[in-house]
């Protein structure tokens, strides 16, 4: 069985094998009161960005949990960024489908105020709601035992993704529209290639809400160089859709070997 995977509370440079490691704080409460970690038990503590060590408990106290580091490795980044841009949906849909997405390996998550959305995001909603994305995201890598920590950006309207997806395309990358009316298959969509110099390109996935991407959107984001493209034969809830185009995707561009 892997290790459980615990999140570092700052950076893990100039941890080295051997090292000790102490992990306290929220993480270390969990570790070791709610998990009950004891010697002898393997965790991993990753930092969000690539660098996981493997650790040995050694102790557990009120100041938190021991560890001994056996390894550390660093994962590269991806060479193709894959990015859920989801729209917002009644009942933690819109939640789920991030939760799941995180699992499954996308890599940034995009909110997304579209058209026929019933949620709003205004005010302290709004960073109440933001919050909780990022709080979801956090407990899916530590499922998903990942050592990235996906990021989760500031909401955008349909116009502001209109201006995201012309960036998008123009430094290289795609972006892929969701559609049940589209006559491209996902399968046939062109991905873009990883960059052998400077940033990696980003793949972005667009998913509507309970009631479907309006026309204008999908005119909207089609001018500006997005792609639609048919996920299946069948019609999926929107907090399905995102996480089996996201691994559909992961396996094209070679992720899951």
């Amino acid at each position: 069985m892997s290790a459980p995977v615990f999140l570092a509370t700052g950076g893990l440079d100039g941890v080295a094998p051997g090292s000790a490691y102490l992990l306290d704080g929220a993480e270390g409460r969990h570790a070791g009161v709610v998990q009950r970690r004891g010697p002898g038990e393997r965790v991993d503590v990753v930092d969000g960005t690539g660098v996981r060590l493997r650790c040995l408990v050694e102790s557990v106290g009120g100041e938190g949990v021991h560890l001994r580091v056996t390894d550390v490795e660093r994962e590269q980044a991806p060479a193709v960024v894959l990015t859920l841009v989801q729209a917002l949906a009644k009942g933690d849909r819109d939640e789920l489908a991030v939760e799941a997405a995180v699992e499954v390996g996308v890599d940034a998550v995009v909110p997304w105020q579209a058209e026929r959305s019933i949620v709003v995001w205004r005010g302290p909603r709004a960073a109440k709601s933001h919050a909780r994305w990022v709080a979801t995201v956090r407990a899916a890598v530590k499922q998903a035992r990942r050592a990235w920590v996906p990021t989760v950006e500031q909401p955008l309207t349909s116009k502001q993704l209109a201006t995201r997806t012309r960036d998008v395309v123009a430094a290289g990358g795609a972006v892929v529209v969701l559609h049940e009316e589209a006559t491209t298959p996902l399968a046939g969509v062109t991905l873009p290639a990883p960059s052998a110099a400077g940033e990696a390109p980003e793949l972005l996935v667009v998913v509507g809400p309970e009631g479907g991407i309006s026309n204008a959107e999908v005119a909207l984001l089609t001018e500006a160089g997005a792609v639609a493209a048919r996920l299946g034969p069948y019609v999926l809830r929107t907090s399905t859709a995102g996480p089996v185009a996201v691994a559909l995707l992961s396996e094209r561009l070679g992720r899951w070997v």
